[in-house]
């Protein structure tokens, strides 16, 4: 009996061991050691998170935007273009291949790829600012009368030198908006006559259409409101995250620190009388030859 019993005595203490083992191998659940965030540094991780979101989203939009709207957009208010419209009518067409004979074009799909298919379409224009001019509606442009009318008055009116026309100040564009088939199906056709606006600081330069205000608009939407975005932004980040105040405390302290102990007493006289004083101690213990 006492050896069955022995056995039963080690048989629980061996489970009991193994019970032990199995508590301390068992993995350590998550939650236990989660640390409880305050409602401060919650609102602190939502409100840096929504800051870097907005400064990195409208710093990287500037990168693309400038290029492609507000470049061509402050070119155009440069060139300074008549804000009514007056009539052109085209004098010739020339459709060219080769990257020397395509040093611009009148329409271009694509601004960064190199050219060799081109086409330059001139034409001559009205000078409104020499003339008093008052065209028709646009929708009055599809009227057969309404054209002829225009081909006798061009007729009798003085034109201008020959001028290149463009689709925009940079002569080139993306779908849907620049569509180079349509612009020269309709104004590549030898003696057709449209409205057009030119440039009053360079009167070779003239473009089918013209609006002050919307060039204006570009800029803002396109320029100041990512920047005002990206500038107030990163502000924000910097106020919470760092030390962007100036203490005056802190570079007096450092000012302190960095400052060598000041040696009293340097005159001549005083160097002089501690080196007599240190000669025969050196003296004494100097070692025979």
């Amino acid at each position: 009996m006492r050896s069955g019993s022995s056995e039963l005595l080690l048989e629980q203490q061996q489970q009991e061991l193994r019970l032990r083992k199995v508590k301390e191998l068992a993995p350590v659940k998550k939650n236990a050691n989660k640390v409880q965030r305050t409602w401060r540094e919650k609102a602190n991780f939502y409100v840096t998170s929504t800051l870097a979101f907005f400064s990195v989203t409208a710093g990287a939009s500037l990168l693309f935007l400038v290029p492609l709207y507000v470049d061509p957009a402050i070119s155009t208010l440069l060139f300074d273009f008549i804000d009514k419209p007056t009539l052109c009518t085209t004098t010739r067409r020339e459709d060219l291949l080769g990257i020397f004979n395509c040093s611009w074009s009148s329409c271009r799909e694509g601004c960064t790829s190199d050219m060799y298919r081109c086409t330059h379409i001139y034409v001559t224009y009205i000078d409104s600012t020499t003339y008093n001019l008052t065209l028709p509606a646009l929708s009055d442009f599809t009227n057969q009368t309404t054209w002829t009318h225009l081909a006798n008055y061009t007729e009798l009116q003085p034109q201008s030198e020959e001028a290149t026309l463009q689709v925009n100040i940079k002569g080139c564009g993306y779908p849907p908006s620049v569509k180079c088939r349509n612009f020269t199906d309709t104004y590549g056709i030898e003696g057709a006559i449209f409205p057009c606006y030119f440039s009053r600081f360079n009167k070779t330069v003239v473009m089918t259409s013209y609006n002050r205000d919307d060039q204006v608009s570009m800029i803002v939407n396109f320029f100041v409101v990512p920047f005002i975005i990206t500038l107030i932004s990163s502000v924000a980040l910097c106020v919470l995250h760092c030390d962007c105040r100036c203490k005056r405390e802190r570079h007096i302290r450092r000012r302190g620190l960095n400052r060598r102990p000041r040696i009293e007493n340097l005159s001549d006289s005083s160097i002089s009388t501690r080196v007599d004083m240190l000669t025969p101690a050196i003296e004494v213990y100097k070692q025979p030859l």
